[in-house]
């Protein structure tokens, strides 16, 4: 995803010359071929997060569309107070991009695991939200963020991860993704858990849809009521603690469209996710997962 993130940008920037982008010492073999073709447009702010979001809000508050980059929990937990301030008070044009979402980084342990950032985020004003699942919905989000002025964050995964979709999906803000069609259950990822839940339907043989969450702030009720009266259960599943994740925001958008009386009855949510706990054991990612209990 990374890969993709950082092609669609440098076409994004032969087009926008005010985009820029901030690294925390981080990205080699990734960000280069960016930073040697707008030398002017790139800085290495070195090992200080807080630091690189204040400098990206003095840039876009200059009128650049500035993306700062670095690994998940570093430009997400460290620096709450300056996304909260600094970015989102001011409504700027920032994009945080955090790569290695969820236990992308599972072999290095609980600090460099990113699994509260959604839940922390989500509860910001004005900051879209978006998790992309394969390296094609991360092309396409990266577009709709450059060309959409106002606060983002863009959870990426790490690298080599599978495309899922068999062609370019079409990306509308806060409206979910149709994977593949199937009956009773429909089961709403978000992020490269995407590939994971895909291919356990598939092995076993599941008839279920699968519906893929590429922005999850926000989520348009309106294109969830459909699914709502269509299946008789949805199965939420995220690479992020249950509480203030995404299933519970699509939890509170049920209750919401329940309340508008637009719902007749409150739908069936079972949501899949991370419990209230730390995971201090190293693995694979596929491992933590499933020690995790991150399974349909």
């Amino acid at each position: 995803m990374r890969t993709a993130f950082i092609e669609q940008l440098i076409l994004e920037a032969r087009i926008n010359p005010k985009i820029f982008l901030l690294v925390g010492d981080l990205g080699f073999s990734v960000v280069e071929p960016f930073a040697k073709e707008f030398p002017d447009r790139f800085i290495n702010v070195g090992i200080a997060e807080q630091n690189m979001t204040a400098v990206a809000s003095g840039l876009a508050m200059e009128g650049y569309t500035v993306f700062t980059y670095s690994i998940a929990n570093f430009p997400t937990l460290r620096c709450m107070e300056q996304i909260r301030y600094d970015v989102c008070y001011h409504n700027l044009d920032v994009k945080i991009v955090a790569v290695g979402a969820g236990y992308a980084y599972a072999s290095l342990g609980p600090s460099h695991h990113a699994t509260e950032d959604i839940g922390m985020l989500r509860t910001i004003p004005g900051l879209t939200i978006a998790s992309p699942g394969d390296p094609l919905e991360a092309r396409r989000l990266t577009t709709l963020l450059s060309r959409n002025p106002g606060p983002a964050y863009l959870r990426l995964g790490k690298a080599g991860e599978a495309v899922v979709h068999p062609a370019e999906p079409e990306i509308r803000m806060g409206k979910p993704v149709l994977v593949k069609d199937g009956k009773e259950t429909a089961v709403f990822a978000t992020g490269s858990i995407l590939k994971y839940a895909h291919d356990q339907l598939k092995d076993e043989k599941r008839d279920w849809a699968l519906f893929s969450f590429p922005v999850i702030k926000p989520i348009d009720g309106e294109a969830l009521l459909p699914v709502f009266k269509k299946f008789n259960m949805i199965i939420c599943i995220e690479e992020h603690q249950l509480s203030a994740g995404f299933g519970s925001a699509v939890l509170e958008k049920a209750n919401d469209l329940l309340q508008a009386g637009l719902l007749e009855k409150f739908p069936h949510i079972n949501r899949v996710g991370i419990q209230d706990e730390f995971i201090s054991i190293a693995g694979t990612q596929d491992f933590i997962r499933n020690r995790a209990g991150l399974v349909l």
